[in-house]
């Protein structure tokens, strides 16, 4: 089949070639454009994640950079309170709160990190020749003013007057006034690792109460799949420890209200 003629004027191609030439046109812009889009980078996927301060400021923003590392494709608002009524899943893509272990209708509830509380105060508190309650002023946070009684009961101590001493603000200054010698303070165990390794604070007496409550990350069940909220929510299991979260139930062997 002739596709081009010669002539005086140059090459001219046939009725059939003008045919093939228009089929190998198209066929080639279509592998031009599939050859762009393999080739273009991954969108960025945005979310908004709101996270309780203590969980932020302490166990979540000094990994970031893991998960930035891990994730480059990932956009994430990071949105931080003290205020856990601000923490709706409805206002964000995903929550990190304190939660207990009752299924929410509508929502996934991933377990992240447990609440045991502990003693905490600065090695010269905790003396040389033991720990001794008395004359200890005990520190109290605002946040969780029951914590106290509820850990001198748990841990059978006897002699501390749970309502009194100063309080604060947050379980994070609490600590601070601990660190600066003030007295003693209740911390989360899983939240103070750097502050042990520094040598802010000791743990004077190792009774850990551990709470029914803890920090959780809670997002739409509908959504739980999406490609940015799955790989938040894997790199959150391996930084607390967890096995891959969809293989995992919330449950929880302790009896105490919170």
């Amino acid at each position: 089949m002739a596709l081009f003629l010669r002539g005086p004027g140059g090459v001219t191609p046939t009725p059939a070639g003008e045919t093939l030439f228009a089929a190998a046109r198209a066929g080639l812009d279509r592998l031009a454009e599939g050859v762009a889009q393999a080739t273009a980078p991954a969108p960025r996927q945005a979310l908004t994640v709101g996270a309780y301060a203590l969980f932020a400021s302490r166990w979540l923003i000094p990994r970031w950079p893991r998960l930035q590392a891990r994730h480059p494709g990932l956009d994430i608002t990071l949105v931080t309170t003290a205020d856990p009524l601000a923490l709706s899943p409805g206002r964000f893509d995903a929550v990190i709160a304190v939660a207990g272990p009752a299924a929410r209708p509508g929502l996934l509830v991933q377990p992240l990190v447990p609440i045991e509380t502990v003693p905490v105060c600065t090695p010269a508190l905790a003396g040389p020749q033991g720990f001794r309650w008395e004359g200890k002023p005990l520190l109290h946070s605002r946040q969780r003013p029951r914590d106290w009684a509820r850990w001198l009961a748990a841990a059978g101590v006897e002699g501390p007057d749970p309502r009194q001493g100063a309080a604060f603000e947050s379980i994070g200054l609490a600590i601070d006034a601990a660190a600066s010698g003030l007295g003693v303070a209740l911390a989360i165990r899983a939240l103070i690792g750097p502050d042990l390794e520094a040598g802010r604070v000791v743990v004077p007496v190792p009774f850990a109460r551990r709470s029914a409550h803890g920090f959780v990350l809670l997002c739409e069940a509908a959504r739980a799949a999406e490609a940015g909220l799955a790989a938040f929510r894997h790199w959150l299991a391996e930084e607390a420890g967890m096995p891959p979260p969809e293989r995992r139930p919330y449950r929880t062997s302790t009896t105490s209200s919170e």
